[in-house]
């Protein structure tokens, strides 16, 4: 699953003397083996995929603090390892294919932003980033 093509990703960065890669693989390894470690058994492609989102999540915090703060050489880094954190996802849907996704499950006007995102969810668990399906939820139930 994902966790062997970290690992091979790892194995090539090392060859290559990628020190950025490295450490990010390294980063994302060790975030995989902890979250396996605390479940007990293997993790599911979901879970896997749960993982690299909280990774993902916190490198876009990482580079808004780097961008407020104007810089410019932590800028560069954190895009590139965002842009690598993002090649083990899935797809990202589009704005347009989320809304489509949720006027389908029923999403509308009138409903409640929590009931929203309880369909929202889990139907769009790894296709999406929460922020971006949430403005999407707050645009169609307005």
């Amino acid at each position: 699953m994902l966790k062997a093509q970290v690992f091979d990703q790892l194995k090539t960065a090392m060859k290559n003397k990628d020190v950025l890669a490295k450490g990010v693989l390294t980063l994302v390894k060790a975030a995989l083996d902890a979250a396996e470690k605390e479940k007990g058994s293997a993790l599911t492609q979901e879970e896997e995929i749960a993982v690299i989102n909280r990774e993902v999540k916190q490198t876009n915090q990482a580079l808004d603090g780097a961008k407020s703060a104007g810089r410019d050489d932590l800028i560069e880094k954190e895009e590139a390892k965002l842009t690598l954190l993002k090649s083990f996802l899935p797809k990202q849907l589009t704005e347009e294919e989320i809304a489509a996704a949720l006027t389908e499950a029923g999403v509308g006007a009138g409903m409640n932003m929590g009931d929203a995102m309880k369909i929202a969810k889990p139907l769009l668990n790894g296709k999406a980033e929460g922020a971006v399906i949430s403005k999407v939820v707050k645009s169609l139930i307005s």
